[in-house]
């Protein structure tokens, strides 16, 4: 079976959960072809691969974001919009549901439209006037016709993509990843899966509120515009898969359909940790460890003022922060200015390295994360038989406290950006050895009995399958060439 894999933001250019996770299935999954639509940010990434491609991987498109630069595109006469096609256009914009089908056609189809030649066009032009007279009375009209560029512009030239030969189309993300893969599936007529690690829209959200390059009221229209290229994924799709049962709620909540949502746990191998030692049960000095990216969403920051506090009562404590530190050069040394504005010793910055060398020198675990999925720094942790304390995004709670399965806690789940109440969590279960360690065997058997990769791999293995008997079965009628209808 060949399968096509989209992805955004992550693999093979970002070290971390999401892009961990497309190396395990692509490792784990011999039997199949994969070819590789990899959407990032800069086309300075180009070819900077962080994982070496697997063998079963027989193609890797690279995309890049700021390559939708504006063409030198005169404006010239062309075929003028139709009325369906400018109401998909208007509807998209104003981030009401389009008709898919008029633009994939409009700029994918056997005839695209040049982007550039269409944003130079009287067409678009036409288009902006006319919100401007209606939803956007109170925008100065050079912002808006700017706005409304760039929000078009990496989408309509991301459809001019062209689609890979593959039996199943499969996105990690919505968003443009997720626009893409429903832009494949409807030309392919194939089927098409999405996995959300993380809630697409509700992430874009987050960061457009807290935007500074975004003016106040066009914040709506950000927001918008992201849920409706999540709803165009969520429509073509036959089957949505979520980490845990809280994101699928959101998934139903932005417009999925119940009916095709399900969730598959992320898993890992056991059997990498299975040579860590039991915690020390004797009274010794307490090492802190953290397993990230020195990135602001890591929220490394709240972690050191948690540990400035710690040491005051805990003068023994260490912490290590291991993982990579290039990612966000200048976060990183804000956060070594943190550390000497404050004093903090025994903060150490280890870099890459391997998590099963580290976590044998850890006594507890620690995520102060202010946006997760389902992370595998926990999973790796609990089956390493160390306690953890997380902050209370994604599935953290679930993970750590599981969903009435009798088991116990695994540590403890605190508030997000709140370094006192962290520092109090980390203090309470640290006082006694015993505790720590009776944390971490209810953590043990919660990853052997609900995340192991070999679980997480049947599923997927299953659901390819399955979706390409469902095809079959309907050779006889288009595929769900109706949803974008």
């Amino acid at each position: 079976m060949k399968i096509c894999l989209i992805v955004e933001g992550c693999y093979p250019y970002v070290v971390g959960g999401v892009s961990a996770w497309v190396q395990m299935l692509l490792r784990r999954m011999p039997e199949h072809q994969f070819v590789i639509v990899s959407i990032g940010a800069e086309h300075k990434q180009k070819g900077q691969f962080r994982y070496e491609i697997p063998a079963n991987v027989t193609e890797l498109r690279e995309y890049f974001l700021d390559e939708a630069i504006e063409s030198d595109a005169e404006p010239r006469p062309g075929r003028p919009l139709t009325t369906a096609q400018r109401q998909a256009l208007l509807d998209l914009v104003k981030g009401t549901e389009p008709d898919w089908a008029q633009l994939f056609e409009l700029f994918g189809g056997k005839h695209p439209r040049p982007v550039g030649e269409f944003l130079m066009s009287a067409d678009f032009l036409s288009l902006v006037q006319g919100l401007a007279e209606s939803t956007g009375r109170n925008t100065p009209f050079k912002d808006l016709f700017w706005t409304l560029r760039s929000m078009l512009l990496p989408v309509l030239e991301l459809l001019r993509c062209p689609v890979p030969e593959a039996d199943v189309y499969h996105t990690v993300a919505t968003g443009y990843a997720g626009l893409l893969g429903a832009k494949f599936s409807y030309f392919a007529q194939k089927p098409y899966l999405v996995t959300e690690h993380g809630i697409y829209t509700r992430e874009r959200e987050e960061e457009i509120l807290k935007a500074d390059w975004v003016p106040g009221y066009f914040k709506p229209t950000w927001i918008g515009y992201f849920r409706t290229l999540s709803q165009a994924a969520y429509r073509q799709a036959g089957t949505i898969v979520s980490l845990f049962q809280g994101a699928r709620e959101l998934q139903i909540g932005l417009g999925a359909d119940p009916g095709k949502c399900r969730v598959i746990p992320n898993g890992i191998d056991i059997g990498r940790f299975a040579a860590v030692p039991p915690l020390d049960p004797r009274p010794h000095p307490l090492h802190l460890g953290a397993v990230l990216r020195i990135v602001p969403i890591k929220d490394v920051k709240t972690m050191i003022y948690s540990f400035h506090r710690i040491k005051a009562v805990r003068p023994d404590a260490t912490l290590d922060l291991i993982g990579p530190c290039d990612e966000d050069p200048v976060y990183f040394e804000e956060c070594k200015d943190l550390i000497r504005r404050l004093d903090c010793p025994d903060i150490r910055f280890v870099g890459r390295a391997d998590v099963t060398d580290w976590l044998p020198k850890l006594d507890l675990v620690l995520l102060t994360s202010i946006s997760e999925g389902q992370p595998f720094v926990l999973l790796e942790a609990m089956a390493a038989r160390r306690p953890v304390v997380a902050t209370n995004v994604g599935a953290c709670r679930e993970i750590i406290e599981g969903a009435e399965d009798g088991l116990g806690p695994a540590g403890r789940v605190v508030p997000v950006m709140s370094p006192a109440a962290i520092a109090e969590g980390i203090l309470e279960i640290s006082r006694s050895p015993a505790t720590l360690r009776a944390l971490a065997e209810n953590g043990y058997r919660r990853v052997v009995r609900l995340y192991q990769d070999k679980d997480f791999l049947a599923a997927y293995r299953a659901l390819y399958r399955q979706a390409v008997q469902n095809r079959n079965r309907e050779v006889d009628r288009p595929w769900q060439a109706s949803a974008l209808n």
